[in-house]
């Protein structure tokens, strides 16, 4: 087979006046200006990609916000790890977040945050000696603590906040679970049998857990069949909430409620393939909502969108 080379003289062309670009110097940024406000460095933002969803993001949580439509977050436990307790808390007393998901993980670094004021143990230093997860007070409280609220009917979310609420620790104010219990917003926990520290202590009943767990799920999917209007955000969790939430999902569209037109966000410093498909891609489908990805540091993400949020709740008079 013989190629020839191919001249483009004679090549269709158009003027790019005609054409349809995807960028438009008006949506570029602006410097910012030494003293300027929170809002003129938001404005500031060019409306592109990510900035420009994470403006889309911020008018519609406020939207939901101020119609009393549900915004619900499912949170990792690196989240906490990385000092963001009081910034969820705060648009918990707003009344922005309704309702709080944890993974086992995310109970442990809240307890520890309350009782100690710190938490996330060095585990390369630990595992090689076996001393990694053996905490005596971690273990004991947090198993103690959930085994008392299943007596009571209670789910994990409201066991542990229970005891810290009522507890003298020195720091329970920096604790989301507490502040569930205080604030009357719904704080569940979804375990993993076997994947937390707690499962290896001798203070753990297996029935007592899964018992929790379970209660915490279905309460959980009370919170997802009012998401109707309103906006759930995965936060750093990679596996364990985006497939406790499309279970959920699944739930409650079987038994008739309407949970179509809604907006999910996924943030994580990493897209991994479970929320970018179980909560960005498949719950929005066949529905008028949309889902959304904001990639970065916890760190900084996290309280940016929160602050922004404030902003334009103040901006509207209702901060």
């Amino acid at each position: 087979m013989k190629f020839k080379p191919i001249n483009p003289k004679g090549l269709k062309t158009y003027s790019i006046s005609s054409r349809k670009s995807k960028v438009n110097v008006k949506d570029f940024a602006r410097p910012f200006n030494a003293g300027s406000s929170f809002k003129e460095f938001l404005d500031y933002l060019p409306d592109i990609l990510s900035a420009k969803d994470l403006k889309e993001i911020v008018s519609i949580v406020v939207k939901a916000r101020k119609s009393k439509n549900v915004v619900a977050a499912g949170l990792g436990a690196h989240v906490i790890k990385v000092g963001l307790s009081p910034v969820i808390i705060d648009l918990m007393e707003q009344g922005v977040l309704r309702s709080i998901a944890l993974n086992g993980a995310g109970i442990i670094h809240d307890f520890e945050t309350a009782f100690s004021g710190q938490t996330s143990e060095d585990v390369d230093s630990e595992i090689g000696k076996g001393s990694f997860g053996m905490a005596e007070e971690t273990g004991k409280f947090l198993n103690e603590a959930i085994k008392r609220g299943a007596k009571k009917g209670w789910g994990i979310g409201r066991s542990v906040g229970d005891m810290i609420n009522r507890s003298k620790f020195p720091y329970k104010d920096l604790s989301i679970l507490a502040a569930g219990v205080r604030i009357g917003v719904p704080v569940t926990v979804h375990v993993a049998l076997g994947a937390d520290i707690l499962h290896i202590n001798p203070h753990m009943d297996g029935g007592a857990t899964g018992e929790g767990s379970y209660r915490d799920f279905q309460l959980f999917a009370g919170v997802v069949s009012k998401l109707e209007g309103g906006v759930y955000l995965n936060i750093g969790s990679a596996v364990v909430l985006p497939e406790v939430f499309l279970k959920a999902l699944t739930l409650v569209r079987n038994l008739g409620h309407k949970v179509q037109n809604f907006t999910t966000v996924n943030m994580d410093f990493i897209q991994h393939y479970r929320p970018l498909t179980n909560v960005v891609r498949r719950p929005t489908k066949d529905g008028a909502g949309k889902g959304y990805t904001l990639t970065g540091h916890h760190e900084i993400m996290v309280p940016l969108l929160a602050a922004a949020i404030k902003e334009e709740l103040s901006a509207a008079g209702n901060g």
